[in-house]
């Protein structure tokens, strides 16, 4: 069903249909707007549903947010499975209006002038800070293990490429979404492993940020182990030395919001804001206090945020997609749908909140309720357990009287069964402190700041630091191990070790394993990209450009050197080739491998086919073969579809990185000028053709039949035969199908007279009739 016609039937609104015999089509002319009897009508079976479904995807895509879902939750009462997945075309369009509305940019790629984290190139693409504990994804690009581990992002800023998912999503457990590429997978599995270069350049160039950034990864630990106590201890220690660091209050805030304290979490972040208000990850984490406070509303609205920033926060998705399931579930749409004052966030200013109405227009900062900008009370440092009234006011989760956590989901799992007017005023509460500014204390906790006072310091990332010192930069630092030069395109392996690229895959031509550590890399030559890590590139542009420019000019030569069609022409001792005849070959040999990628590389595309010579080597003459079509097997085989093209004579021989080479000249036949000659010729060409096509047909079928497989059927004959060097393609198709010896068939190979190949072709031909007869 096409998407006019879903445009067609939202501009209808929820006008009833006449009267008549139902079709299928009229299930899409129910109305976008609110034809609620429609969606009953079309759903009357409750096989319908996956009709429902895509009819909630089209509306979204066409804007019809309140009509999609509608649509959605008639689905899910009609027995589609409550899955929060089947919400993202939803939330995706959701996200589009919200930025629309709001007029933001999405940070996909980050903006110009924008600060990176002022971390400059050693800057994490995903959290902006400092780049600890460096990781190269499959694209090149690098981030740091924390946004990795933390799923923070499900594509790569820059390339749009997928990230690797952390390893418990990696498995292939029941329900699970898609299996990750394998190399994603087994990046994912190794647990992230550092690049190894990157990392000691961090730790070389920025010990201090360096030691920073490990005390926050010890901080991280300990709230992965539920430790909140001790991670709170450890961020306020930590925030002492360094009051301005960002990321020691991200990790602060999420120990305020273990221990439920959920009015320092979000003074914390409101700090963060206040300094980088477009910082895609601090509005998740606010939105995850707000729903952990059972401010579902606010939550939704900050997680909407997120993703309007950066479309591609999973974390902040998959919220969006759980909320929007749980509400539309049979069970909570009567009071979800119709209550509309799920308060907004008081910092993002715009009107009550209902599923539509998230993406009305803001309100001018005049209008907002004298409620939303009322002062907030001192903070106390402990909470006191105890259970919130329904109809109490945002300002509880502010008061010194905190929730347990025990209560806020009793409350919250209760809310189905409350009456409307309960409902309405439970979820009316506002949070007035995110309208606040906040400054930090010698203590390193946050006291709120009056209307117009300016803190005393800004509050940024403790990663300020200009170019790196002349004394700490060390060509020794970016130097491949296999070749002991400066990297010349930088490809860093699952393992985290860096290599040129054309060191690595001659490596993996021998063996499928790391050259250092001796990990498989399996996967790896599977995936074939190995795509420059972006960053070493970078950093030796900037800071080894003359050293860069040497090493690309000694690249340049020798690939120049590869490039010559006459002189150290690769030489593949195997078979006989022929011009014109098609010649598919296994490779599987390394010294091959190479061959044939430098081949590639170069852009020549072709290399010489010779016989084996016992005494030489290879034999004196042989034909170019080009190279159509190259199909990688995962462990690093090729079936590589080749071509013959010119025929060649041997003047030298030579050796290249194990595989033969030869300085070699074309061959062409020699052209008959007379008249007498030249129709001599064509009388032989024509006896020989018809005598080559008998021969043919009178073959057994079973032959012929594989003849017709592997080579093609039989060019047709030539009017001009002298028009190629080569003379006509048929007499090189017949000596390839011909069994005779190769000798023979080399001895053909070489003559540069039409005549005398036709006349050779003769002789064979009428051997081979004399065996068909008998």
């Amino acid at each position: 069903m096409s998407s006019p016609a879903v445009a067609r039937s939202s501009a209808a609104g929820s006008r009833e249909t006449g009267p008549g015999p139902r079709s299928r089509g009229r299930f899409w002319e129910v109305g976008g707007g609110g034809g609620g009897d429609g969606l009953e009508r079309a759903a009357a079976e409750p096989e319908r549903w996956e009709l429902l479904l895509r009819r909630g995807e089209l509306l979204a895509l066409g804007g019809h947010l309140k009509g999609a879902l509608e649509a959605y939750a008639a689905a899910l009462r009609r027995g589609a499975p409550a899955r929060p997945e089947c919400l993202g075309t939803l939330v995706d369009c959701l996200v589009l209006n919200y930025r629309l509305r709001h007029g933001l940019r999405c940070s996909a790629t980050p903006a110009a002038g924008a600060e990176p984290g002022a971390g400059g190139l050693l800057s994490c693409l995903g959290c902006r800070g400092f780049l600890s504990e460096p990781v190269t994804v499959p694209c090149g690009h690098s981030y740091c293990r924390r946004c990795l581990r933390r799923e923070l992002r499900a594509r790569c800023r820059l390339c749009r490429d997928r990230l690797p998912p952390a390893p418990a999503a990696a498995t292939d457990a029941p329900g699970a979404g898609p299996r990750p590429p394998p190399l994603a997978a087994a990046i994912a599995s190794s647990d992230f492993r550092t690049s190894v270069v990157l990392n000691h350049l961090a730790e070389k160039w920025f010990p201090g940020q360096r030691e920073r950034a490990r005390a926050a990864g010890r901080l991280g630990e300990l709230l992965c182990q539920g430790r909140y106590r001790e991670a709170l201890a450890a961020a306020c220690e930590a925030l002492r030395a360094e009051p301005s660091d960002l990321t020691l209050k991200i990790y602060r805030a999420e120990s305020y919001a273990g221990l439920q304290e959920f009015k320092a979490a979000i003074e914390d972040l409101n700090a963060i804001l206040c300094q980088l208000p477009n910082w895609p990850e601090v509005y998740f984490r606010k939105g995850k206090v707000l729903h952990d406070a059972g401010f579902f509303g606010d939550a939704l609205q900050l997680f909407l945020q997120c993703l309007a920033l950066d479309e591609d926060f999973a974390p902040a998705k998959l919220e969006v997609e759980k909320i929007l399931c749980d509400l539309l579930s049979p069970e909570n749409l009567k009071e979800g749908l119709k209550d509309s004052s799920w308060g907004p966030l008081p910092c993002i200013k715009n009107k009550p909140f209902g599923f539509p109405s998230v993406m009305e227009e803001p309100l001018s900062a005049s209008e907002l309720s004298p409620e939303q900008s009322e002062e907030i009370p001192q903070v106390t440092s402990e909470p006191v357990k105890g259970s919130l009234n329904h109809a109490r006011s945002a300002q509880a989760v502010n008061s010194t009287e905190m929730p347990a956590r025990e209560d806020c989901l009793k409350r919250v799992s209760l809310e189905p069964f409350l009456s409307v007017q309960e409902k309405g005023a439970l979820l009316k509460r506002k949070l007035s402190l995110l309208d606040q500014d906040v400054i930090v204390n010698e203590d390193g906790r946050n006291k709120l700041k009056k209307q117009g006072e300016t803190p005393n310091e800004v509050c940024t990332f403790s990663l300020t630091y200009g170019d790196i010192p002349e004394e700490l930069i060390d060509v020794s630092d970016f130097e491949c191990s296999l070749c002991m030069r400066l990297f010349f395109e930088p490809v860093t392996t699952p393992c985290g070790h860096s290599f040129c690229k054309n060191c690595l895959e001659r490596c993996l031509d021998h063996t499928p394993y790391c050259p250092l550590c001796k990990e498989s890399l399996k996967e790896y030559l599977a995936d074939r990209r190995y795509c420059v890590t972006q960053l070493l590139e970078e950093l030796m542009v900037k800071y080894l450009p003359d050293e860069l420019s040497e090493r690309k000019k000694i690249y340049d030569e020798e690939t120049a050197e590869l490039s010559h069609l006459t002189k150290n022409v690769p030489i593949f001792v195997c078979t006989m080739a022929y011009p014109t005849v098609p010649c598919p070959l296994h490779v599987f040999e390394p010294r091959y491998r190479l061959m044939i990628r430098r081949s590639i590389q170069t852009g020549t595309k072709q290399f010489g086919m010779c016989v084996s010579d016992t005494q030489n080597s290879f034999a004196d003459y042989g034909c170019m073969l080009q190279i159509r079509n190259v199909h990688f097997l995962p462990d690093g085989r090729s079936v590589v579809d080749t071509v013959g093209g010119k025929r060649f004579r041997v003047l030298k021989r030579g050796m290249k990185d194990g595989y033969c080479t030869a300085d070699i000249e074309y061959l062409e036949d020699v052209k008959v000028e007379k008249e007498d000659e030249i129709e001599n010729l064509r009388q032989l060409h024509d006896l020989v053709y018809s005598q080559a096509c008998s021969w043919f047909q009178n073959l057994r079928d079973r032959f012929r039949s594989q003849i017709l497989q592997h080579f093609g059927s039989m060019p047709g004959r030539e009017e001009n035969l002298q028009a190629t060097p080569n003379g006509p393609a048929w007499c090189w198709w017949l000596l390839a199908v011909l069994p005779v010896d190769p000798r023979y068939q080399l001895s053909v190979l070489s003559m540069k007279s039409l005549k005398e190949r036709l006349t050779k072709i003769q002789h064979i031909l009428t051997y081979f009739s004399r065996d068909q007869s008998k």
